[in-house]
């Protein structure tokens, strides 16, 4: 089945507010196998919007339509869609009962022009609306599918999940499964040569990586009779994956690295201190977001200065006069002398340049040097990357933590390898 999303609304060409329904519907819909091929936002005027609909009709199975529903004079969708079809708008006695009691719940008078949004296309079918007056709608012409439905994203994620998916996934008669690997450390275009055969001749499941964040996602969907012959179908694919890509997969579906991170010192009763240069408290951030971080997290020192890295941590002077803050010497010194002044197992320590400026050639802006120590090692590992100073520093914590993850794989101590 192929898709298009249509947005209407003024406020969206103008770029008042964000385009976030067609977003969450586009990523609703790729789960259950749906193709999305057109994204459209067309403004509050009929004859555009009339356009929109009948490029949409003639190219596309299913078209979800979100805004314009509302009470006021520029909420035109229903009326356009309409004349679109040449079918006349008919008033839903039950949709008018639902508007008159909600303004009576909430003490105030139910005016003509809220008794708008309780007229239908004629034949269509009622999508109730649990956050909000108006009723979403389904038209169905010649085996197209066209769905109205509000333009707040609370109304319109709540049919999205309650009303538009079961129908679809009720009206087609295979399921889709689908599986999400995590990557950390290699980009997107090296993940695609690492499996480009498997990527060229893949059929079902399809296979589809998607670089953002600091990270690289491959997304595994499946179609099939039922739910054992999709679990099926992804094992096998997964199992491909996993060979070629290895420990770069940090972890699945919902995972996040900092949750993987803080899973497996907790599985080793491990107790974490972060020392924090170029990123200014953004790994030690990330460790508190997870619930249960207090299991494993000690402390946090921001040492930005070189002063206070000497005073916090103990890092020689001399290292710093020699190296440079920004050295794997550094990173390392940071790290022990962490270790040195905590009670903790493992010590994680970043020192970089996070830009624009202060890069030379020989140090550029990007350049990152992360040290991870337990009571017997010290590993410093060096990473350039490229970007401006809030990307940096956000690859900066991502790689950090996936360092340490690899560190205490690499030692034999992770709870998936006892």
């Amino acid at each position: 089945m192929n898709g298009e999303i249509i947005s209407v609304g003024t406020e969206l060409l103008l770029g008042q507010i964000a385009n976030t329904n067609a977003q969450y519907i586009s990523q609703a819909l790729s789960k259950i196998g749906v193709n999305v091929y057109f994204h459209t936002v067309v403004g509050d005027n009929p004859q555009r919007i009339k356009d929109c609909f009948k490029r949409a009709y003639d190219r596309s199975d299913l078209v979800i339509i979100t805004g314009g529903l509302g009470p006021t004079s520029d909420d035109i969708t229903k009326e356009v869609l309409a004349e679109f079809f040449g079918v006349p708008l008919v008033i839903n006695e039950e949709c008018e009962r639902n508007i008159k009691e909600f303004f009576k719940k909430i003490g105030k008078p139910c005016t003509a022009n809220n008794l708008k949004q309780a007229y239908i296309l004629q034949g269509a079918t009622v999508i109730p609306n649990n956050n909000g007056t108006a009723p979403g709608i389904l038209y169905k012409k010649n085996e197209k599918l066209f769905f109205l439905l509000p333009g707040p994203p609370d109304e319109m994620k709540g049919m999205i999940d309650r009303f538009v998916l079961p129908y679809l996934a009720k009206s087609n008669n295979s399921i889709i499964k689908s599986k999400v690997l995590k990557i950390i450390g290699i980009g997107e275009s090296s993940v695609e040569e690492m499996l480009k055969d498997i990527i060229t001749s893949q059929k079902n499941p399809t296979i589809a990586p998607l670089a953002g964040g600091g990270e690289v996602t491959i997304r595994i969907t499946a179609k099939a009779e039922n739910e054992e012959e999709g679990n099926i179908l992804i094992k096998e694919t997964e199992h491909l994956i996993r060979k070629r890509l290895k420990n770069n997969i940090y972890g699945q579906d919902d995972d996040t690295i900092e949750q993987v991170v803080v899973n497996e010192l907790k599985a080793l009763g491990y107790m974490l201190s972060i020392a924090e240069s170029c990123t200014g408290g953004l790994v030690a951030n990330l460790i508190t977001n997870v619930p249960g971080a207090s299991h494993i997290f000690d402390r946090g020192f921001i040492t930005y200065s070189n002063e206070s890295k000497v005073e916090l941590l103990g890092v020689p002077r001399e290292i710093i006069e020699k190296n440079g803050a920004v050295s794997p010497q550094t990173a390392k010194a940071m790290a022990e002398g962490l270790l040195s002044r905590t009670s903790s197992n493992m010590a994680l320590a970043v020192t970089g340049i996070a830009g624009p400026g202060g890069g030379t050639p020989e140090k550029p802006v990007g350049l990152v040097y992360v040290a991870v120590a337990d009571r017997s090692q010290t590993r410093v590992s060096r990473f350039n990357f490229v970007g401006n100073r809030q990307r940096n520093k956000l690859m900066t914590a991502k790689y950090a933590l996936n360092t340490l993850r690899l560190f205490i794989q690499s030692n034999g101590k992770s709870p998936k390898n006892d």
